[in-house]
């Protein structure tokens, strides 16, 4: 699956007017080229994690798994329909630290569905990788 440049960004994060930012402005830039681009700060990192659950891009996914928590290949659930996303909180108590809260929904079989988590993440040579979550 993919998404036009101009089409909102999956993540839900919006500019300075209330105005829905562009993928190719906001996550796209990050799956687009992972090597080069990396998401800037934890936030930005699990935002375009959950663009990549949207999409199904398995390798982005997995390039931003730390090593030590990573699972060895990513299935997706055939017919989930990811709905939208809320950060609730974002901390980073150190320069190599964070976690961020949210709630993700989605919807299966007709059936409506939370994730509500508490991910940490760790900054390693400059690149922000997901650790491991807690569900709330």
């Amino acid at each position: 699956m993919s998404l036009p440049p101009v089409a909102p960004c999956p993540c839900g994060r919006r500019d300075q007017r209330g105005q829905a930012l562009a993928f190719s402005r906001c996550c796209g830039r990050y799956l687009a080229d992972f090597s080069r681009t990396p998401a800037p700060d934890a936030e930005a990192l699990m935002r375009s994690r959950y663009s990549a659950f949207v999409l199904e891009d398995a390798d982005y996914l997995l390039a931003t798994w730390h090593a030590s928590t990573r699972p060895p290949q990513l299935g997706f659930e055939a017919g989930l329909k990811w709905l939208g996303l809320e950060v609730r909180d974002a901390r980073q108590p150190d320069a190599d630290h964070a976690e961020v809260e949210f709630v993700a929904r989605s919807r299966l079989a007709g059936r409506g569905h939370r994730l509500h988590e508490r991910s940490r993440f760790v900054c390693e040579g400059g690149r922000w990788q997901y650790l491991e979550g807690e569900l709330k």
